[in-house]
């Protein structure tokens, strides 16, 4: 694979909603095959239309581009009021065969963009997809008996790593969901997997949850950690300082941030998080 950063054009083949609040949607494109990988945890952006948009408005890409610099600035060029959204996702499968790649999308009652188009998405929508990029792949920290730990966010993810998980490697879960409908299956059976579902409606969150999950994690000695920015960065200090992973084993991202999109701007708190992965990576 190639580092470029591809730019692509995706149509809907199917729409299942696999929760109450969680709509799965099939994506198409000739140029599929070449750009998914066997392995965990791929992210992409997904561009989407605006109000009175059939499909999202983007600037070509050259071949002189290949790390999308021009193009990015080219898409920020565009006027606001008809730039596309632009949102980040997990791809949670690719069906080689049918050539189809599943996206979750978490309906949100904020009524947020990704949240609207995932909620009408019907068969033949198209939409623009940034990446997935080999570029940006993390490799997961070897273990004998790993944390994975996030909310409703991070679940087709974590389904993918539990997927890639080594034989003999053992997993123990902790997920955050609205409610129990929320809950849905996960790949666990084959790594003998311990999932805990933490349920916002009965009191409970994630944070609180890894806090207190006491002798659930013995034999942990390393950690994947993603969802809400804030209760990352929480659970990673927790299991750094108190449980004494070393930092290369703990696996973290913020995929979104309370009360914020991912078009305002990043705050002191976001720059200093970027700040301490990027050193922990070096």
């Amino acid at each position: 694979m190639g580092q470029a950063l591809p730019v692509t054009w995706v149509r809907v083949t199917d729409v299942e909603r696999i929760t109450p609040r969680t709509a799965r949607v099939g994506f198409t494109a000739d140029e599929l095959p070449a750009l998914l990988e066997d392995r965990p945890d791929q992210q992409m952006k997904l561009c989407l239309p605006r109000a009175g948009q059939r499909t999202p408005r983007l600037p070509e890409r050259h071949a002189e581009d290949p790390y999308g610099m021009r193009w990015y600035e080219a898409f920020l060029a565009i006027p606001e009021a008809e730039r596309p959204w632009m949102r980040s996702f997990t791809v949670r499968s690719y069906d080689r065969q049918r050539n189809v790649m599943a996206v979750d999308f978490v309906l949100h009652g904020d009524g947020g963009p990704a949240a609207r188009w995932g909620a009408a998405a019907k068969a033949g929508d198209v939409l623009g997809m940034v990446g997935p990029s080999s570029l940006y792949a993390r490799p997961l920290p070897a273990a004998r008996r790993v944390l994975l730990a996030g909310d409703e966010t991070a679940l087709p993810a974590i389904a993918t790593v539990l997927e890639a998980l080594p034989a003999g490697a053992g997993a123990v879960v902790f997920a955050e969901v609205a409610d129990a409908a929320e809950e849905r299956e996960l790949p666990s059976a084959a790594h003998g997997a311990e999932v805990h579902w933490v349920h916002r409606d009965r009191g409970g969150s994630l944070v609180q949850a890894v806090r207190g999950a006491g002798a659930a994690l013995d034999g942990v000695d390393a950690a994947w950690v993603a969802g809400e920015a804030s209760a990352v960065r929480d659970l990673r200090r927790h299991l750094v300082e108190d449980r004494q992973l070393p930092k290369s084993t703990v696996e973290f991202s913020g995929y979104w941030r309370r009360a914020l999109t991912q078009d305002d701007a990043p705050t002191k708190e976001d720059l200093a998080w970027a700040a301490e992965r990027a050193a922990d990576a070096s």
